[in-house]
């Protein structure tokens, strides 16, 4: 887990998610995290934001190190998460567990959760795709989280925005990501919620 650059003793905002979020490709300084970290500090909020993206993650491998990824004073959580559960053809309801345990976790521990959508590509059937897709709608609902739309939506299948193994965004493609999260971040900063000490 990346954490060059940031400081524990900040307020924190983490990313937790895959090789979308980790810089794949194009490394951390350009990834969608370290741009929300500026837009962040323009907007004079007190907070870090942290990278905890692995390449290749599940959301299983994701909760798995969930505890890790929230040391420090961690204020707001961003889920990016689902790209390589849909890739793989795991179960939803499996996703959907892990899901849940890491929004539990978080607000348990007062820490705001936005939530980003994530879509499957139809290659398990488009029954999965449908189901993968309510999985995010319905998480966001139960447990009163913001969800960002899908965040490559207008992204992937840009080659001006992804790059050449056509998986993964280049370093536009990551401005782009951090344009689509932004409004729903800013947003949760506002709220008192995100101030609040954890227990």
């Amino acid at each position: 887990m990346a954490m060059t650059g940031y400081y524990y003793s900040m307020r924190r905002i983490v990313c937790l998610g895959d090789s979308l979020t980790s810089g794949h490709g194009i490394g951390t300084a350009v990834a969608f995290p370290a741009l929300l970290h500026q837009r962040v500090r323009r907007a004079g909020f007190p907070y870090e934001v942290v990278n905890a993206g692995v390449s290749r993650s599940t959301s299983s491998e994701a909760r798995a190190r969930l505890d890790r990824a929230l040391e420090g004073d961690v204020r707001v959580l961003i889920v990016a998460l689902g790209a390589n559960d849909g890739l793989r053809g795991v179960p939803v309801h499996q996703l959907t567990a892990n899901l849940s345990h890491i929004i539990e976790v978080a607000q348990a521990r007062v820490i705001s959760v936005l939530l980003c959508g994530m879509e499957a590509l139809p290659i398990h059937g488009w029954a999965y795709t449908a189901a993968f897709h309510r999985a995010y709608v319905d998480l966001a609902a139960r447990y009163k989280v913001p969800l960002v739309p899908f965040i490559l939506m207008n992204v992937i299948g840009n080659p001006r925005l992804m790059q050449a193994d056509r998986a993964h965004p280049n370093a536009d493609g990551a401005r782009a990501i951090a344009d689509t999260i932004w409004p729903y971040l800013e947003e949760v900063l506002k709220q008192p919620l995100a101030l609040s000490p954890q227990p």
